[in-house]
C-alpha cells in the first residue's frame, strides 16, 4: 500500500498491509461505532466505478469534512482518492489535505507476518486487531 499526501512536504510512503478476509472484514465493520459517535455525516455511495464517501465529523473541538473516491477491482487493487477540510485544528495543521492510497495484491503474507500486520516505513509493525486497544486513547 503506497500513501502520498498532496502539497504536504512529507514524501510518499509505503505500508506492508497482511490481511486475510476475515481480518479485512473486521477492520471495516471495527471503528463503525466509534464514527456513530464522532460523525453527523458518513454517507457511502456505490458508483459505476467505486465509491464515493462523504463525511463529517468532530474530535476535541476539531470539525473535518471529507470527500473520498474509492476506484478498483477491489480483488488485486484498488486507489483511494480524499479530500479534507478542517477547522479548529491545532496550530500548524494544514486546513485542507488531499491523499491519496494505492493499494495492490503483492501476495501471500511474508512468512513473519500474520493476518492484520501492517509494517511503516523504518520497519515499525502493528497488527490492526490490537487497534481496539488504542480505541480508549481517542477524546471522547
Amino acid at each position: 500500500m503506497k500513501i502520498g499526501k498532496t502539497g504536504s512536504p512529507l514524501p510518499a510512503m509505503t505500508m506492508d498491509h497482511c490481511t486475510d478476509e476475515t481480518t479485512d472484514r473486521e477492520m471495516n465493520t471495527a471503528f463503525a461505532p466509534a464514527l456513530k459517535g464522532i460523525c453527523s455525516r458518513n454517507d457511502i455511495e456505490k458508483t459505476a466505478t467505486g465509491y464515493v464517501t462523504d463525511s463529517v465529523c468532530s474530535v476535541a473541538g476539531m470539525s473535518m469534512t471529507s470527500h473520498s473516491d474509492i476506484s478498483g477491482d477491489f480483488n488485486s487493487a484498488y486507489t483511494v482518492t480524499s479530500t479534507s477540510h478542517s477547522e479548529h485544528g491545532p496550530a500548524g495543521l494544514p486546513q485542507d489535505t488531499a491523499t491519496t492510497i494505492e493499494a495492490r495484491w503483492l501476495g501471500e503474507c511474508k512468512p513473519d507476518q500474520k493476518p492484520g500486520d501492517v509494517v511503516m516505513p523504518g520497519g515499525f509493525k502493528l497488527n490492526i486487531k490490537d487497534a481496539e486497544k488504542l480505541k480508549s486513547l481517542l477524546p471522547k
